[in-house]
């Protein structure tokens, strides 16, 4: 895994055998943030990071300049990791260990980009309850999206926010706006 632009620019970062992830690969990582790059100003973006993983897409975003990143886990290795990488890298994130349906029920921020990727087991009912949560609980500004990362066999293009999908090798990208 390398970090594709900014600050830390061509960083490689080896993620351990012992972390239950499947970062995005940089092809798909490039052209999503080809994609929000055409649409936002990276230092002033406000990020949440929900299944932070190995805190692939986290790092990217620090290192193109944002300065406000949340990055959500469940698990403490994961957590462990993201930290240490964050502190080694001088990146700053706000890094929180939590179940991802708890904190956005706890959550009292509002987010320009909140960027999600569960499991792949994950079935499309509960794609839509964190879809449905996040806008329930107002957590996404105005000219915000959301962008769930998920696997080319599920579509979830039957969400009322729906924007447009996006599909890379074999991983797509569904958007979601107000």
């Amino acid at each position: 895994m390398r970090i594709i632009s900014g600050k830390n620019r061509g960083k490689k970062i080896s993620v351990p055998k012992n972390l239950p992830v499947r970062p995005t690969t940089d092809q798909s990582k490039e052209a999503i943030f080809n994609i929000i790059n055409n649409t936002y100003y990276f230092d002033e973006l406000k990020v949440l990071d929900l299944f932070a993983g190995s805190g692939n897409i986290s790092y990217e975003f620090a290192s193109r300049g944002v300065k406000n990143v949340k990055c959500v886990d469940n698990n403490s290795n994961c957590i462990r990791f993201i930290k240490k990488i964050s502190d080694e890298l001088n990146l700053d994130l706000k890094v929180t260990k939590s179940d991802t349906s708890k904190y956005l029920k706890n959550c009292l921020e509002q987010f320009d980009i909140i960027f999600f990727d569960p499991p792949y087991v994950f079935e499309i009912v509960e794609y839509f309850k964190i879809i449905d949560l996040i806008f329930e609980r107002n957590l996404l500004n105005n000219e915000g999206i959301i962008i769930a990362e998920h696997s080319k066999q599920i579509s979830l293009k039957d969400h009322k926010n729906f924007n447009k999908s996006k599909d890379y090798g074999g991983c797509s990208f569904s958007f979601f706006k107000i």
